[in-house]
């Protein structure tokens, strides 16, 4: 029998040096943790709407708890604040409200749950859920477009030819496959999801979009572990983290087939932290939802040992998910 550890029987109160990113008492420090990040998300919201300047200014004991976090600080008559306050624009702001409000939700549900029990992934997820995360997707789909298409060999000008075909795995509500659609006019874009209940408010959530768009994507009931298709897309989306780990095992080959020779494949990953709560809170956010814990570094071999090359990382915000594409040999 293992000798039971010693901090089973240390005292209630940890001393700082056991937990140093969380000062003496942990327990406080993570509860307001939560809701620093549940005014960061409030103030985020209603400043797509109203001044930042005015939001702040109308909420002064939520503004103080920004303070505190090192967000904002007052500056004369005003308030300096952090860049993750500003976003570039309107369409950023809100992607980073509705993923921040999809974690949000997801920890109250975690933390209902017992220790150890069976969680359905993002089939148990109600759709307001589903729609914040599948909606946020389209940030990273705008950043796909305008930066990383145009830095990968020629990929952009495949995308631009009539008949051009891009894949969206685990498409969720389709925000991401409309902003693809929307970029690159020429092309169709594929969306498919294991989920027909998620694939439902996709329907829904495309038939508020302009129809040039609407109706250039497809939408399938699918597993990602069962596509058949070849030579068929010059580009494919893959949102690593969402898949598990036999069924992305499993799909990388078929995806590399699937590629037409020199189309690129674009998997998100979520990056290696250095800071151990965030490395293993988000490898339990990833395995609770179904998806696996691979970081960039071990997607990058896995698309090397299917024989992808060429491989390049893209990081997008500070802390966020970071691309990594590879490209299928050309014919010669």
């Amino acid at each position: 029998m293992s000798a039971v550890p010693e901090q089973v029987s240390a005292s209630p109160e940890p001393a700082p040096e056991q937990v140093p990113h969380l000062g003496g008492d942990p327990v406080a420090a993570l509860e307001a943790a939560a809701w620093a990040l549940a005014a960061f998300t409030g103030t985020l919201r209603d400043a797509l709407d109203t001044p930042l300047m005015d939001v702040l200014a109308a909420d002064p004991q939520r503004t103080a708890v920004l303070e505190s976090a090192g967000l904002v600080r007052r500056d004369g008559t005003g308030f300096a604040v952090h860049p993750s306050l500003t976003p570039a624009d309107a369409p950023t702001a809100r992607s980073a409200v509705q993923a921040r409000l999809s974690g949000l939700r997801q920890a109250v549900s975690a933390a209902a749950e017992s220790a150890g029990s069976a969680h359905g992934g993002w089939s148990a997820q109600p759709d307001e859920v589903l729609l914040n995360q599948g909606r946020a997707s389209a940030a990273t789909g705008r950043a796909l477009a305008d930066k990383v298409v145009p830095r990968l060999a020629g990929l952009g000008e495949r995308l631009a030819a009539p008949g051009a075909r891009l894949l969206d795995v685990g498409t969720g509500v389709a925000a991401l496959a409309a902003v693809l659609a929307e970029r690159f006019p020429q092309a169709r874009v594929d969306g498919i999801d294991v989920l027909g209940r998620v694939l439902r408010l996709a329907r829904a959530e495309l038939a508020t979009a302009p129809a040039a768009v609407a109706d250039r994507i497809t939408l399938r009931e699918q597993d990602v572990a069962e596509l058949a298709e070849q030579d068929a897309y010059e580009l494919v989306w893959l949102p690593a983290p969402f898949v598990s780990e036999p069924a992305l095992e499993a799909a990388l080959p078929r995806l590399a087939a699937a590629l037409v020779p020199g189309g690129w494949l674009v998997a998100g990953t979520n990056p290696a932290s250095e800071d151990p709560l965030r490395r293993s809170v988000g490898r339990w956010v990833a395995v609770r939802n179904g998806g696996n814990s691979y970081d960039t570094t071990a997607m990058a071999t896995a698309l090397e040992a299917v024989g992808l090359g060429e491989t390049r990382t893209f990081p997008t915000v500070p802390g966020g998910p970071v691309l990594v594409a590879a490209r299928r040999p050309a014919m010669v």
